[in-house]
């Protein structure tokens, strides 16, 4: 992805800022940065200072040396590192601007928050925005972004529901009228599905993985549900014996996998369902007929839509390009007056 060396355009910018992966929305451009959510820092001098951002950060997770510390500044969707998300988000901003080494000029930055966040947490990011350069920050809560990039009519008299399985969080939302008249944000995702992965094989093999390697494992192979006849798809994976203390490879099945995953599964669809439960009636009218978008990294895994499909008896699909639905979503609202009024106040 190229960017120029000066971008005399227009400088507003909404950042899907998650757990696993930052995106971020360049006004009138459409999305321009999608990268992991990672931070290398060099510890040589004493000080910490950034060595690497992004996707060439989170290739170092697990095979640092000891003057380099590999960190993720964000936990179950809000920050838990201040100071290094502050490094990272203008780390972002530079890059989507065009590069220098400061942002410059009125920069009105929107960020998507959980629903579930409090008062605390989003002030955590406020700070981090604006002492990365932003002029001007306003918030909005990511199943809203979720249902606006995903096309859900928000702003017509029509209930929908949308929920965008994230990294660190799941965000279930029913929206009307441009407002949320249903929220709740789970904290569990992709995350606690590589790590429910790490504690299987571990139990499982006496066998140590890293969460690189989860991770792949759960996009190869991962599973809502246990394929009917067999043990499905096959993969080898290389970790260290626990007990022995030797590097060691097995197979794992995807049986495996989706038994791995039964429980973060379980609480997403816990989730949807209770966020049925305390729909109005005649929003929930609404749903039977247009079901539920699934949206975010977590509604790729294999057969998810189906499991929600078979647990609420409602239709599901997953929305065309659901990794950057809520950057895109939140993008919107700096280009259309009527979507500004999903933003909280700044």
């Amino acid at each position: 992805m190229n960017f120029p060396l000066f971008n005399f355009g227009p400088r507003d910018l909404a950042i899907d800022l998650g757990t696993a992966n930052t995106v971020v929305y360049l006004r009138d451009r459409g999305v321009v940065i999608q990268e992991p959510s990672v931070v290398a820092l060099d510890l040589s001098s004493g000080l910490p200072k950034v060595h690497a951002v992004g996707e060439d950060a989170k290739l170092m997770l697990g095979k640092t040396p000891a003057n380099i510390r590999t960190v993720r500044p964000l936990r179950n969707g809000v920050i838990a590192d201040l100071e290094v998300a502050e490094q990272m988000i203008k780390h972002f901003l530079l890059k989507a601007l065009g590069g220098g080494r400061r942002v410059n000029g009125k920069t009105e930055v929107v960020i998507c928050v959980p629903s579930g966040s409090t008062s605390v947490e989003r002030r955590a990011i406020r700070d981090a925005a604006s002492n990365a350069g932003a002029s001007q920050v306003r918030l909005i809560e990511e199943p809203m972004a979720a249902a606006i990039g995903a096309g859900l009519p928000v702003a017509d008299p029509v209930g929908s529901m949308v929920t965008d399985i994230g990294g660190g969080t799941t965000e279930v939302g029913v929206i009307s009228l441009q407002g949320l008249a249903y929220s709740a944000s789970v904290r569990v995702g992709g995350d606690k599905m590589d790590e429910a992965i790490m504690s299987y094989v571990r139990r499982t093999h006496t066998l140590h993985i890293g969460e690189m390697t989860a991770e792949r494992v759960k996009k190869e192979i991962g599973s809502a549900r246990v394929p009917g006849g067999g043990r499905g798809l096959t993969i080898g994976v290389k970790g260290l014996h626990v007990e022995r203390g030797v590097p060691r490879e097995v197979e794992l099945s995807q049986a495996e996998i989706a038994r791995a995953l039964s429980e973060p599964v379980g609480r997403i669809v816990h989730a949807v369902r209770e966020a049925l439960e305390h729909t109005a009636p005649e929003i929930s009218a609404d749903i039977i007929d247009d079901g539920i978008t699934l949206t975010g990294g977590g509604s790729l895994l294999r057969d998810i839509d189906r499991v929600i499909a078979d647990e609420t008896g409602l239709p599901v699909r997953v929305a065309d390009n659901p990794m950057q639905c809520v950057a895109l979503g939140a993008g919107m609202t700096l280009e259309d007056q009527i979507l500004r009024g999903a933003l909280q106040p700044a």
